[in-house]
C-alpha cells in the first residue's frame, strides 16, 4: 500500500495483491513498503544468561558489564567457596545480522529497490534470531520469560507512540475504541493518513508480540516432532494463499504475517535446540535452495497481479524466501561454529555492532520519522546557495545520509528508554 492510500481495514489487502508496510514516497521518490521488519523492529547465541538477567529485546539482548580490573595478584585472593562462572561473549554472528538486517530496512525505505528483500529478507533474518533467544529464555519458567519480554518491548513503543499519537490529534485524528491497541499492539494500532508513514511499520511489533505469546505452546509442539513441525509450519501460508484468505480485519492481518513467517521462528527454535546442526549438508542445501528457488519463481510470475515481483508485496513469496535463505543461515552457524570473534579486534565496527543491537527498537521505530523529516530538512537547504552550488541536494544518496544523520539524534534523544525497560542506568549510549 502507498502511503496516499486509504486506511487498510477497507479491504482485504490480500486478495486484491498484499500491501506491505513499506510502501510510501519521500520527496518525489516512490516505493513498496516493507510489511515484515513484512516487516519491527527491535535478536543460536552461545551465551547463557545469568540467573537474574532480563530476557532480551526482539532485536536485542542486554550487553554483559565489564568488570573493573583487580589490583590484587593471584597469591592475594582467596579462592571462592561458591564460584559463578563467567558468562560467554555475545555471538558478534548474530549481532551482524542483526544490524545490517536494520540498515537495508533503513536502505529500502530509502530507495524502495524491489530487490533488496532478495539480496537480504531482513525481517524473516529478524524472527529466526527472535525465535532462538525466545527458545533459549524459555528454559526459564514461561510466565516470566513472557512478562519480562513485555516489560521490555512496551514502554519503548509508548514512548514513540505518545509522539506520534499527540501529533496526529494535532491533525484532526479522532480516535474510537481501537485506540486500546496504542497499549498493547495485538492488534495494528489505527491512525489517520497523516500519521501513516510513521504507525504502518508496527505491524512488526504486532507480529512479535504474538509469536512472544505464543512460543511456549509453540516450542512444547516442536519438541514433540522437531522436523514435521517445522515443515508443516509452512502450510498455513499455503492455505491463506490458496484456501482461505482469512477475515478482512486485524485479525486477518496478524494471521497473514503470523503465517508468512511462522516457519523463521520456529527455525529459531530448531537452530537452539540443535536440530539444524544434527541434519545432513546436502539435505539442508537442496532443501534451502528449493525454497528460494520456489519463492522467487512465485514472486516473478505473479508479477501481474501484485505489480512488482518485490517479496513485500507477496506474502507467499517472502515466506518461502525467507525460509531458505534463513536456514542456509542458521545451519551455517551451527555447522561451522561461526562467532565472528575477529570483529572484537576492529574496535569502531565492533562498537558500532553493539550500539545497533542494544538501540534495535529505537532505530526501527524512529527510522520512518527520520526519513520524513530529513525531506522538509533538505528543502530548506535549498535557500542557502552554498548549500545549493556544493551539496548533491536532489540525489537520493544524500536523503539517506541525512536520515541516518536524525537516526543518530534520535538514538542518543530516545535511545535511553529501552535502557529503563531493561532496568538498567540509562545512558545516552550503550
Amino acid at each position: 500500500m502507498t502511503w496516499d492510500q486509504q486506511n487498510p481495514y477497507q479491504q482485504n489487502p490480500y486478495q486484491q495483491g498484499y500491501n506491505g508496510y513499506d510502501s510510501g514516497s519521500y520527496g518525489q521518490q516512490q516505493y513498496a513498503q516493507q510489511p515484515y521488519p513484512q516487516q519491527q523492529q527491535y535478536v543460536d547465541y552461545t551465551y547463557a544468561p545469568t540467573p537474574d538477567q532480563t530476557a532480551p529485546l526482539p532485536l536485542v539482548e542486554p550487553e554483559p558489564q565489564p568488570t573493573a580490573p583487580s589490583t590484587e595478584t593471584a597469591d592475594d585472593k582467596e579462592p571462592d567457596p561458591n564460584p559463578r562462572p563467567k558468562p560467554p561473549a555475545r555471538d558478534r554472528y548474530f549481532d551482524t545480522l542483526r544490524a545490517v538486517a536494520l540498515i537495508r530496512v533503513v536502505t529500502y525505505h530509502t530507495f524502495g529497490w524491489a530487490w533488496c528483500g532478495m539480496v537480504f529478507p531482513s525481517m524473516g533474518i529478524m524472527f529466526g534470531l527472535a525465535g532462538t533467544l525466545m527458545a533459549k529464555s524459555l528454559e526459564r519458567p514461561a510466565l516470566k520469560v513472557v512478562k519480562s519480554r513485555l516489560r521490555r518491548l512496551l514502554p519503548p513503543f509508548w514512548f514513540w507512540g505518545f509522539f506520534v499519537v499527540l501529533a496526529m490529534l494535532i491533525h484532526d485524528w479522532m480516535p474510537g475504541w481501537q485506540i486500546v491497541y496504542w497499549i498493547v499492539p495485538l492488534g495494528d494500532p489505527p491512525g489517520n493518513a497523516w500519521g501513516e508513514q510513521a504507525w504502518e511499520i508496527l505491524w512488526y511489533l504486532r507480529t512479535y508480540l504474538w509469536f512472544v505469546l505464543l512460543s511456549p505452546a509453540l516450542l512444547w509442539i516442536f519438541r514433540k516432532a522437531p522436523i514435521p513441525v517445522l515443515l508443516l509450519s509452512l502450510a498455513p501460508i499455503l492455505v491463506l494463499n490458496f484456501v482461505w484468505s482469512g477475515p478482512d480485519n486485524r485479525f486477518g492481518s496478524a494471521l497473514w504475517d503470523l503465517s508468512t513467517y511462522v516457519f523463521c521462528w520456529i527455525l529459531g527454535f530448531a537452530h537452539r535446540d540443535g536440530v539444524l546442526r544434527r541434519l545432513k549438508p546436502g539435505l539442508v542445501i537442496v532443501g534451502s535452495f528449493a525454497a528460494i528457488g520456489f519463492g522467487g519463481w512465485y514472486a516473478f510470475s505473479h508479477q501481474a497481479d501484485f505489480g512488482t515481483y518485490d517479496l513485500d508485496e507477496n506474502p507467499l513469496a517472502q515466506a518461502f524466501w525467507s525460509a531458505g535463505f534463513v536456514m542456509l543461515l542458521m545451519w551455517a552457524k551451527a555447522y561451522f561454529k561461526i562467532d565472528f570473534a575477529w570483529l572484537a579486534r576492529n574496535r569502531k565496527l565492533d562498537r558500532t555492532v553493539t550500539i545497533f543491537n542494544a538501540r534495535a527498537v529505537t532505530i526501527y521505530l524512529w527510522h520512518e520519522i527520520a526519513l520524513v523529516l530529513a525531506v522538509p530538512l533538505i528543502d530548506r537547504m535549498w535557500n542557502v546557495p552554498a548549500f545549493e552550488k556544493w551539496l548533491p541536494l536532489d540525489s537520493q544518496w544524500f536523503m539517506f545520509g541525512v536520515g541516518w544523520i536524525l537516526i543518530a539524534v534520535f538514538v542518543v534523544a530516545c535511545g535511553w528508554v529501552e535502557d529503563v525497560a531493561a532496568k538498567k542506568k540509562p545512558k545516552l549510549l550503550p
